[in-house]
């Protein structure tokens, strides 16, 4: 600090290039501090005029205070901070001279209270070494960007060639698609009439065993039903037939069982296999003699030791062959079949090819309209995720698709938010929402803050309102061109 800007702090006003500037005025300021042709100062606000040597006689008589900047006179005055080698500030008028250094050159506590050390040129290091810093890593990201873009145009590039690939082999497969789909019809004809033949004569050989089993259930049970035996099934030989009983009282009378006779007192055996057996062969049930009836005493356990019955073993019923299942295709058939197989195949693999096709250009198509930032340098961060832990919580941030969260103790993820847009056009703040929906609250939301820094790195996570989360995220795609570095220290005032 040299010897004249001593001086300047203990006395109310300084001589600075010719200029006289009261103490607590910056030098901007300085001019409008000059007196007038009468040796006046008019109110910075012009609204009084004050004898010159009244500026900083601590007595406030402007009403906007600019009459004592030096001093704690004016309520509502600033006292400005020179601070030559850090940052000039103003303070609140009423800090000057309280015992507490404000300043870091100390100008503010000239009138002895408290001796205070002038720590500019420390501070002005320290924070032109952390600027210094800054710089480099911001000229670090820069560079990043840079590159970033470069790749970026080569991968835009590569997506579009693709998609002009994609839509001249789609154009080349629906010909294609046509053509197979027309040999498949070709094939699928003949195919469909042997199946319909081979299906039709086994429907008709049911339909005659089934007719033919008809018949011999009828024959039995017209039998069965004619107990004397004499031809005809009448009134009497339905009676003991619990199953014809209509009203389920327990008696089957003799108008039940004309009922079920269509209204006639006897039949012969043509009549009741043509008219009767159709309407009773669901209900109808073989009489058991009255000893069969009677039931079996259970068997005696064996005392002592003694060896193991065996039962006797029942008679097996004929295996029949399953008459439901359709006897295999001829082999003319067969390979009809086959043939119609290989066509659909072919065509089902040229349609899924399409769809797919479909899919890839839709994929690329979307990836190249989002709009990543100005010069396409954000587009690198798309298809990739980055996490960050706090106490509770493992936030992931995958931008340009989702947002999430989930519990650190295990648990389901929870849908924060998909991608929206950006905020403004500086692309500062990514928005993703339409999130989960929060209990009896709206859905969930995430505002993406984006700065600059060497590495993609996702720093914090939090819940400023209840369902709508921010995240602070760092990259370099966010360092732009860096400020210029200077010689001379801009704040460095005398």
């Amino acid at each position: 600090m040299n010897v004249f800007y001593l001086i300047c702090l203990f006395v109310t006003i300084c001589v600075v290039n010719g200029k006289m500037r009261p103490r607590g005025v910056s030098i901007s300021m300085a001019s409008k501090y000059q007196p007038n042709e009468r040796n006046k100062f008019n109110c910075i606000n012009g609204f009084g005029e004050i004898p010159y040597d009244h500026l900083n006689d601590d007595y406030c008589d402007c009403d906007d205070g600019t009459d004592e900047p030096g001093t704690s006179a004016c309520a509502n005055g600033k006292f400005h901070c020179t601070n030559a080698g850090y940052i000039p500030k103003y303070i609140q008028s009423s800090r000057v001279n309280d015992g507490v250094c404000d300043c870091c050159d100390g100008t503010d506590e000239y009138g002895g209270k408290i001796e205070c050390v002038n720590n500019c040129k420390e501070l002005g290091k320290a924070m032109r070494e952390e600027q210094d810093q800054k710089r480099r890593l911001h000229e670090e990201g820069f560079k990043k960007r840079d590159g970033f873009i470069a790749e970026v145009k080569r991968i835009m590039e590569e997506k579009n060639v693709k998609i002009q690939e994609l839509e001249k082999e789609k154009a080349e497969l629906e010909v294609r698609l046509k053509e197979l789909e027309a040999l498949k019809a070709e094939h699928e004809g003949p195919e469909k009439e042997a199946k319909d033949r081979h299906e039709q004569v086994w429907k008709e050989q049911k339909e005659a065993k089934e007719k033919e089993r008809s018949a011999l259930r009828a024959r039995e049970a017209f039998d069965d039903l004619d107990l004397n035996k004499d031809g005809f099934c009448d009134i009497l030989e339905i009676i003991p037939h619990m199953e014809f009983d209509i009203d389920s009282n327990g008696i089957v009378s003799e108008e039940e069982a004309k009922e079920h006779l269509e209204d006639q007192e006897k039949v012969d055996f043509d009549e009741f296999s043509s008219k009767i057996w159709g309407n009773i062969q669901g209900i109808y049930k073989k009489l058991v003699p009255e000893e069969e009836k009677k039931e079996t005493p259970p068997p005696v356990e064996p005392q002592g030791e003694t060896e193991t019955l065996v039962p006797p073993e029942e008679p097996q019923e004929e295996e029949h062959v399953d008459e439901e299942k359709m006897p295999e295709y001829d082999e003319e058939t067969k390979a009809l079949i086959a043939a119609a197989d290989e066509a659909r195949k072919k065509y089902e693999e040229a349609d899924k090819r399409s769809k797919d096709i479909d899919g890839e250009i839709t994929s690329l198509t979307s990836y190249l309209n989002t709009d990543y930032g100005k010069d396409k340098e954000f587009a690198v961060l798309r298809d990739q995720c980055y996490e960050y832990t706090d106490r509770e919580y493992t936030y992931k941030l995958c931008p340009f698709s989702t947002a999430s969260q989930r519990p650190k103790s295990g648990g389901h993820e929870t849908n924060l938010g998909r991608w929206g847009r950006w905020e403004d056009d500086h692309y500062k703040t990514m928005v993703y929402d339409h999130g989960q929906n929060c209990w009896n609250g709206p859905d969930r939301s995430v505002k993406v803050h984006i700065t600059c820094g060497p590495e993609h790195q996702l720093t914090n996570a939090y819940e400023p309102s209840r369902c709508e989360y921010a995240f602070d995220f760092v990259t370099p795609c966010a360092c732009n061109q860096p400020p210029p570095v200077h010689d001379k220290d801009p704040h460095d005032e005398l």
